[in-house]
């Protein structure tokens, strides 16, 4: 049997598919910019590559965690900082209302603009991010009161709920970014839940108004003590948003600089050099005239050659 191909013809063949090869995944990386798009691309890689990949997607899951944080925690603060002015104002009715010098129908009028106050404070607690009560804890889909003057602090505690879920740090770890509305306005006495604290908000607002509706100075003045713990207790509360929102930001810079981080190592393995490329394309393009060029020198064997 004739071999249609002699040696030297076989290892052109051979080096013009390799020139193609070549060719070929230069013109793939210049287009996708990517160096390894698959497993065969670079076999040893692709494991640390995944890996750096997984890692990445956690710290963008953490970077979207702290974003939703701050948006509740920002919230938060702005609605305590609201309810400490709310705060001011009932302690400047307690002492308008407590002097000996005001009227029973002054006090009436006063009562009635305490109850405002109260309202006001009620739906504070009630403050909502995305459809989500923020002052609920793990039951954010509903608020934990509603206003009700007839009844004990004037208030009715709709649910009760604690606060389990945590931030993650990105630095190891995670922290809690909140507090429920029991623990901020409907604090309870130490020894006795089913007492209201000294620094109660709801029951200091409450007391207020019940002394200025029963016209009675003492009354008021005990209201007004109150206010002030509930006011002190509400500034702490503030203060522990603001410690969240330094946190989320320290934590959320430092994501950042992870995610950058991660992104460089993993182009660093993934993406192609377009330089590098285009000179690789250009190379190959040019031995692979080339190479048709000498093959086209070449005697090429007739039948009379293998006939003689």
């Amino acid at each position: 049997m004739i071999n249609s191909l002699d040696a030297s013809a076989q290892a052109f063949v051979a080096n013009v598919s390799r020139l193609q090869d070549r060719v070929s995944e230069a013109n793939r990386q210049i287009t996708s910019g990517d160096r390894v798009s698959t497993p065969a691309d670079a076999p040893d890689q692709i494991s640390p590559l995944l890996e750096l990949r997984s890692i990445r997607a956690h710290n963008q899951q953490i970077l979207t965690g702290l974003g939703l944080a701050k948006d509740d925690a920002n919230s938060a603060d702005s609605a305590l900082s609201t309810a400490i002015q709310l705060m001011d104002r009932a302690r400047t009715i307690a002492t308008q209302g407590a002097s000996t010098s005001v009227t029973s129908d002054t006090r009436q009028t006063l009562a009635q603009e305490v109850q405002s106050l109260q309202e006001q404070i009620v739906n504070l607690s009630r403050t909502a991010v995305q459809g989500q009560y923020i002052f609920s804890g793990d039951q954010g889909g509903r608020p934990m009161y509603r206003f009700d003057p007839t009844v004990t602090n004037g208030v009715v505690q709709l649910t009760t709920a604690d606060t389990t879920a945590k931030v993650e740090d990105p630095a190891g770890g995670s922290f809690s970014a909140t507090k429920v509305s029991s623990e901020i306005f409907d604090t309870r006495d130490a020894a006795d839940n089913t007492l209201a604290a000294p620094d109660n908000v709801f029951a200091a607002l409450n007391n207020l108004r019940l002394g200025l509706l029963a016209n009675d100075s003492d009354a008021i003045a005990n209201a007004g003590d109150s206010l002030q713990l509930a006011s002190t207790h509400l500034n702490a509360m503030e203060a522990f948003y603001g410690d969240v929102q330094t946190r989320i930001q320290d934590a959320t810079t430092y994501a950042n600089q992870r995610d950058v981080q991660l992104q460089t190592s993993i182009s660093g393995i993934q993406d192609a050099d377009p330089v590098s490329a285009a000179l690789e394309l250009s190379q190959a393009n040019n031995q692979l005239q080339a190479a048709f060029e000498a093959r086209a020198h070449f005697r090429q064997n007739s039948l009379f050659d293998y006939l003689s």
